[in-house]
């Protein structure tokens, strides 16, 4: 009887090969560069603001982000996993990006609150929907004013609400004598909103007449401090530009504020809006200020 073969008897199994290759070592070279440009657009999309033009900053830059790393992902047969997140990265940001988009889009205004907004709110950093809070909270009308029609008169007219001059020009006068005009994007009774803390009442001090068709936007006082109390920054854009309105009327007075010789009044000094021209001649003689050799300043 012959022995058994036993390397014929040998049924040890040799290891199958892998399916997918190892990596043995790292590679010698960098990746490509839409590699690095997908990562550098990444970057810069994490980089976006708040609001809506922040988001639209972010997802369009991560749309192109995601779309750059598919590329790439799409380039080496062993990176499917990688292309496929990367696909569906991509195809999640340009869907926020539409979303986004149309929101933007949808928030629109008429011709008038649309020339407000760009004039006023819009260099200040207001968004369109936080602007839309504030158009709704007037409802979004517009008043007229007819030529030589009153908006306010001097001790009787009461300060309910804050106005905004869209077109044409009104004229502030007080005891019959002209103070200033007032021009479109400017308010007609900041000084008038400013004086007075929200739970206090007063009349205006002055008469507001139209110099010609005026059309203007109000909104009630009420209302408005109700719109403040839950929106913080609204309230802060409106006590800026109620202010500013406020300084450059106060400029203006100072710079017509003239006598009979062309000696200029200072705002800073004791009122001289109530005084008649007779009155203000006296004073200037008054306000002279003596030099040196017996002359007078």
């Amino acid at each position: 009887m012959e022995p058994p073969d036993v390397e014929a008897m040998n049924f040890t199994v040799a290891q199958a090969a892998p399916s997918y290759p190892l990596c043995a070592q790292w590679r010698g070279g960098a990746e490509g560069s839409v590699f690095h440009l997908a990562h550098i657009l990444l970057v810069l999309g994490f980089m976006g603001g708040s609001g809506f033009y922040g988001l639209l900053h972010l997802f369009t830059l991560l749309t192109l982000g995601f779309f750059c790393a598919t590329l790439w992902a799409w380039s080496d047969a062993c990176t499917t996993d990688s292309f496929l997140w990367s696909f569906a990265l991509f195809g999640a940001s340009l869907a926020q990006v539409v979303h986004v988009a149309y929101r933007l889009r949808s928030v629109s205004f008429e011709r008038d609150f649309q020339d407000l907004y760009q004039t006023m709110f819009h260099k200040l950093g207001v968004s369109r929907t936080q602007f839309a809070k504030i158009v709704a909270c007037c409802e979004g009308d517009v008043h007229s004013l007819e030529t030589n029609h009153c908006f306010a008169v001097e001790g009787k007219t009461a300060i309910d609400k804050l106005s905004v001059l869209l077109s044409g020009r009104v004229c502030v006068t007080v005891n019959g004598e002209f103070l200033h005009h007032i021009y479109p994007f400017q308010f007609l009774d900041s000084p008038e909103w400013d004086s007075l803390r929200p739970a206090e009442e007063g009349v205006f001090q002055v008469t507001l007449r139209a110099d010609n068709p005026c059309r203007y936007v109000a909104w009630r006082r009420k209302k408005l401090y109700l719109l403040f109390a839950k929106h913080r920054y609204i309230a802060k854009i409106f006590a800026l530009v109620v202010r500013n309105d406020i300084a450059e009327k106060l400029y203006s007075l100072n710079d017509k504020a003239f006598s009979g010789s062309s000696h200029r009044y200072d705002l800073r000094l004791p009122s001289f809006c109530h005084m008649p021209g007779t009155e203000l001649e006296k004073a200037d003689g008054l306000l002279q200020v003596p030099v040196q050799g017996g002359r007078t300043a």
